[in-house]
């Protein structure tokens, strides 16, 4: 059964598939599969039949998937509990230092207070919490109007944008 996420703003399906055994891998599609299954699985992954999503944890170092950054067309970037903000520094480091334009997502204990910080760091996607409502975490991107700080989205401090 396929799942709802937050995607560029708005609640869509998500198209990935999560995969865990080399029995579950399609023929064909979006498939998920976590860095440490990566070196299992990767035989199964045909560029022609399959977009590559990478699921890490907040505390992977970038230079243990940078390599996958190149044919991956997603990297998801799991929070285990919602007080670990390792995830929030990993994603700069996709954007700014990888340079990843492909989509990044937010998954497992994300909550909608975090929506609107998590965007700032990058990230287009979000898996909440299956405890959560989907529309009411969809708000959290648009708790604040404006921002001092340069960010993933806006590079420029609010003095740099007045005109």
């Amino acid at each position: 059964m396929a799942n709802n996420i937050i995607k560029d703003g708005a609640i869509t399906t998500d198209s990935f598939v999560i995969v865990e055994t080399a029995d579950q891998f399609p023929a064909e599609g979006h498939v998920l599969i976590s860095l440490d299954l990566w070196p299992e699985l990767k035989a199964q992954f045909n560029p022609e039949k399959h977009s590559l999503g990478i699921k890490v944890s907040g505390d992977a170092e970038l230079e243990s998937f940078q390599d996958l950054l190149s044919v991956a067309a997603m990297v998801a970037i799991e929070f285990p509990v919602f007080r670990d903000g390792r995830g929030y520094s990993l994603a700069r480091l996709v954007r700014e230092r990888a340079g990843f334009k492909g989509e990044l997502r937010a998954m497992g204990d994300v909550l909608r207070d975090q929506l609107f910080y998590l965007k700032r760091c990058g990230f287009t996607s979000f898996a909440v919490r299956e405890d959560r409502s989907l529309e009411d975490a969809l708000q959290g991107l648009t708790d604040f109007s404006v921002t001092y700080q340069a960010d993933c989205a806006e590079p420029r401090p609010i003095y740099q944008r007045r005109p």
